[in-house]
């Protein structure tokens, strides 16, 4: 009787663990159905699962600057998961773990990664830091939407196995914020460096003046703040970045592998700088601040020394807080400022930016002038003025207003927002090659790919997401890996909702890709 009893318990413990064993086997799961934003470029699936059970564990290779990496996977994957997370140093990785090290590639250039999942372990790797950090923002979307949760979720934390190879199309991938026509916090500005990092992009443009506020503290003209900086658009009490707050932004999206770059909008959108210092009107009357939103009424005095004086202290002061190579000097809409006037003005201004060791970026109508090569326009307006530049050999960072001004509506229905540059659906911002949008413009001569978000109707974060969501992700997908088939595309874009939702982005529910509520 004892030996039945102990046979059948053999059996069945034989059973059991069979069955439990049977249980552990990855689940099965494609790659390739994985919704992603911005497309990877290569794709290989092999259909199975790498699971994180009980325990996060990051593998950094020595050599890796991945700070900003370790910090995203411990804010997304240790918070969501509820696991312990563990952090060793090691040339390569181990069982179970997230690999973070570095590629002897050169092909990967500044940004690419290679991303790798088995059923034991994951690696991404990069030539550079930065790629590392592209790398794990793919990482994070292969994870389900819980993961951006801020609380404790159930999971399971499951990602398919396979292979990405991944290269951005363009190394200027942008994304600008207007913080002159409604000033923003600078914890605002820093939720909208995580948004665009989010999608990979790599550059945040600040408008950091204009008609209606004189935003960064320029300490040799402190008047520019402590006048030019107490309004904005309908009349509110306006703000300014000193000199430390703007440099914590700066630090803040080079942590991330974002370079700034400062916008400081002359000769026209000048009347909170004129306001504040009337010597620098023609006639030394002081104009009274402006709070309406009509634009090209202002213009610095060109014909005055002290105008170039003015130009040069406050870039050399912006020169001082800014890293990366360039300094954008606006010169759009400067309707007040004679052709010829405005044409010798640019050639000042560019030489002062060239002189204080920064390469000048203007919207088109700087094409106009004497560029120097290497200089950079942004195409907004006119196609031919692109041309221009190009003829001079300045690079292009494409921005044509009736494709990526996330301020225009989306359609007539539409509450915030403006449409003289027609409506953008999520469709029409999408689908747009920049290498053959305008003839006689093609990749050689495109820097990069930059949406900008003006802020004439925007006052607010909740404001700022429903008007770059969700177009933001179409826009980082062209600058990234091109934009392709449109219905394909949507198809991913509609996964991304749950994602916005745990995020809890204000998001704009186009029919265009959801149905309606």
């Amino acid at each position: 009787m004892t030996l039945k009893f102990n046979f059948c318990s053999l059996v069945l413990l034989v059973t059991s663990l069979f069955v439990f064993q049977a249980c552990e086997q990855a689940v099965p799961m494609d790659l390739s159905a994985t919704p992603l934003i911005p497309k990877p470029v290569n794709l290989t699936a092999t259909g199975s699962s790498f699971q994180i059970k009980d325990k996060v564990t990051i593998v950094v290779h020595p050599e890796l600057a991945a700070g900003a990496s370790i910090k995203l996977l411990t804010s997304k994957l240790g918070t969501a998961t509820g696991f312990d997370v563990e952090l060793l140093n090691a040339e390569e990785g181990q069982k179970g773990a997230i690999f973070l090290g570095k590629s002897d590639d050169e092909t990967l250039g500044k940004g690419g990664y290679e991303l790798n999942i088995t059923e034991n372990s994951v690696s991404v790797l990069g030539y550079t830091d930065a790629g590392v950090y592209w790398g794990v923002q793919t990482l994070r979307h292969l994870f389900a939407a819980d993961i951006e949760s801020g609380e404790k979720q159930s999971g399971p934390w499951r990602i398919a196995t396979g292979t990405i190879r991944d290269v951005p199309k363009y190394d200027y991938r942008g994304a600008m914020l207007d913080v002159a026509r409604h000033f923003f916090s600078v914890e605002d500005v820093k939720q909208y460096i995580d948004y665009i990092a989010q999608f990979k992009m790599n550059v945040l443009h600040l408008h950091l003046t204009d008609d209606q506020g004189w935003r960064i503290e320029i300490k040799s003209w402190p008047n520019l703040t402590a006048h030019g900086g107490k309004t904005e658009v309908g009349g509110g009490e306006g703000g300014f970045y000193t000199q430390e707050e703007y440099t914590d932004i700066v630090k803040y999206a080079e942590e991330r592998f974002i370079m700034t770059v400062p916008e400081i909008d002359m000769p026209g959108h000048t009347n909170s700088a004129l306001a504040s210092y009337p010597e620098l009107n023609c006639d030394g009357v002081a104009p009274d601040l402006y709070t309406g939103i009509e634009v090209g009424f202002s213009t610095l005095c060109v014909d005055k020394e002290l105008t170039y004086k003015f130009i040069d202290d406050v870039v050399k002061e912006m020169v001082t807080l800014t890293p990366g190579p360039y300094i954008h000097v606006g010169g759009d809409e400067s309707h007040a400022t004679e052709l010829e006037d405005y044409l010798i003005f640019i050639n000042k201004v560019q030489d002062i930016v060239k002189n204080n060791g920064k390469t000048m970026v203007g919207w088109d109508e700087t094409a106009q002038a004497n560029l120097s090569e290497g200089s950079v326009v942004q195409l907004w307006a006119n196609e031919e003025f692109a041309r221009e530049a190009v003829g001079k050999g300045a690079k292009l960072i494409m921005s044509p207003a009736s494709r990526t001004y996330m301020d225009m509506q989306y359609d007539s229905t539409t509450e915030l927002g403006l449409h003289w540059a027609g409506y953008i659906e999520i469709d029409h911002g999408y689908a747009w090659d920049p290498n053959s949008l305008f003839e006689g413009i093609s990749n050689e001569n495109i820097l990069g790919v930059e949406a900008p978000l003006w802020s004439e109707t925007v006052t607010n974060m909740d404001e700022i997401e429903y008007m770059i969501f969700p177009r933001l992700p179409g826009y980082s997908e062209i600058g990234w890996s091109g934009a392709g088939d449109w219905e394909e595309y949507k198809i991913r874009l509609k996964e991304f909702e749950s994602r916005f939702i745990v995020q809890d982005i204000n998001f704009y529910r186009s029919n265009k890709v959801w149905e309606p509520m």
